[in-house]
């Protein structure tokens, strides 16, 4: 079956060295720990907490997003030995095309294309919110018909959309100077946060840490959770299933540090720097997520987090008004750095999509000066404008998680597939206990994705219909793997 047939490991590398398709080396560990620290602290810590702890975990809910994490990093595993195995661009696109074959990888590059699109779109859109708010506070006003809620057009997510691709059109290296001083601004902001909080904290405020469980509101038809319609577990609020049930939500404060292999083909040593981005980058940020999550919950009874706020609002309970504006700053810097990142992984993607024919090859033509993709990240980044400015994605935010996870589940399976299939490659990193951490990966990842709702699967699947379509109409007949030798043009 030719849409199965792979693409072996040399053949990928050595499309990497193609004049007009080669990528410029500048990334370091450094470079990539702060891409993933950049693009993983966002919405979540300044947001989710709060709504995850007033409505189901209570002061627990650092235990959440500990089980967040662990699921993430069993992962993470599986992705730094196949990123240091494979320094390719296309994550787990490339991943799959060694292992599964031409359709399967089309098909992971399809739902990445869609996880990164809408990730991007709804944090400009959530950037546009905070920056509003800011200039609200300080006496100035935007007219609603460009920002703001019901708005015509979000003229500063657009905006910022569209700086963003100039930053990444103008060269990796600018990238991530950009994207370091701006991590600095909003790691700075959170220490700050974490170190203040500490002085305004009531120990009384942890007890009971974890409250008693109880139902959740009923939620039927489309709205319900996957795993309540197949098997009727119905979710419950609090208790140790309420733990659970918030690290299905706060699973979305991690989403990112699979970003970090794509950027795999411009690291300078990238069998030893991708293992340390992907797994350092994801270990800081547990470690903040817990500190925030605990500092927030303590400072204020958990049942009196505000949703929209949590971190401002903890601060101003306890008279510390201050806080609401600096807060605002570092969600501002933390919003830019996931809506750069997340762009900067879709264009990857795209780009080695590209490449293989499955796009339009001309699409992956690489700057003569930068040395980026350029007219693939044009491209996308005016796609995002577009969506971020006109579309209001609150409603189909989910797609990110699901998409997300099945990425996941697709790289711990391949991960086996390769120590079967090619045992001889050389291996700078290995994911330890295989295949038990792998299917562990798989089962943690299949059940966070079976607590999303019904029509978020449906509209996944849609998405996924559509992909199939574009690829027998175009991928198929135009693939270099199946069409052409391997090194024709």
């Amino acid at each position: 079956m030719e849409v199965f047939r792979v693409k072996s490991i040399e053949q990928s590398i050595l499309d990497t060295e193609e004049p007009e398709h080669r990528l410029r080396k500048d990334l370091s560990a450094l470079d990539l720990t702060v891409f993933g620290i950049g693009v993983i602290v966002g919405t979540g810590i300044f947001v989710l907490t709060g709504r995850v702890a007033r409505d189901l975990a209570g002061p627990a809910v650092a235990l959440s997003f500990v089980a967040a994490g662990i699921v993430c990093a069993l992962a993470a595993l599986c992705y730094a030995e196949f990123a240091s195995t494979v320094p390719v661009a296309g994550s787990a696109y490339t991943f799959a095309f060694a292992t599964l074959g031409e359709f399967p990888a089309w098909i992971i590059g399809w739902d990445l294309m869609l996880e990164m699109m809408l990730g991007a779109a709804v944090v400009a859109v959530g950037w546009s919110g905070y920056l509003t708010s800011l200039l609200e506070s300080l006496g100035i006003v935007l007219p609603s018909a460009i920002a703001g809620e019901g708005t015509t057009f979000n003229l500063p997510a657009a905006l910022v959309v569209l700086a963003l691709t100039a930053i990444l059109v103008a060269g990796i290296k600018l990238s991530s100077r950009f994207n370091l001083v701006i991590v600095t601004i909003k790691i700075a902001v959170v220490l700050l946060v974490i170190v203040a909080g500490l002085f305004f904290i009531n120990v009384a405020n942890y007890t009971p840490f974890i409250p008693p469980s109880k139902p959740t509101p009923a939620v039927g038809g489309l709205a319900a959770p996957l795993i309540q319609v197949l098997f009727g577990i119905t979710p419950v609020a609090f208790g140790v299933l309420g733990i659970f049930s918030a690290a299905a939500i706060v699973f979305f404060a991690y989403i990112g540090f699979d970003v970090v292999a794509t950027a795999a083909e411009e690291t300078r040593n990238p069998r030893r720097d991708l293992p340390i981005g992907i797994i350092a980058s994801l270990l800081i940020c547990t470690l903040l997520y817990v500190a925030v999550s605990l500092v927030v919950v303590g400072m204020q009874p958990y049942s009196q987090l505000s949703e929209a706020a949590p971190l401002a609002d903890a601060f101003k309970a306890v008279g510390q008004t201050w806080a609401a504006t600096l807060i605002s700053i570092g969600a501002l810097a933390g919003l830019t750095t996931v809506v750069m990142i997340l762009m900067l992984g879709m264009s990857r993607v795209m780009f080695a999509m590209s490449r293989d024919n499955l796009l339009p090859r001309g699409l992956s033509k690489v700057h003569p000066r930068f040395g980026t993709p350029y007219r693939i990240t044009i491209l996308m980044g005016v796609i995002v404008a577009v969506l971020a400015g006109l579309v209001p994605l609150s409603t189909i935010a989910e797609l990110v998680n699901i998409g997300t996870l099945f990425a996941f589940v697709i790289v711990s399976i391949a991960v086996v597939i390769l120590r079967r299939t090619r045992p001889d490659l050389p291996r700078s990193f290995r994911t330890p206990l295989v295949p038990l951490v792998p299917i562990l990966s798989v089962l943690a990842c299949l059940y966070l994705m079976l607590n999303l709702p019904v029509e978020t699967w449906l509209r996944f699947v849609v998405w996924m219909i559509i992909g199939v379509v574009v690829y027998l109409t175009y991928g198929y007949r135009h693939s270099r793997v199946i069409r052409r030798p391997l090194d024709s043009r």
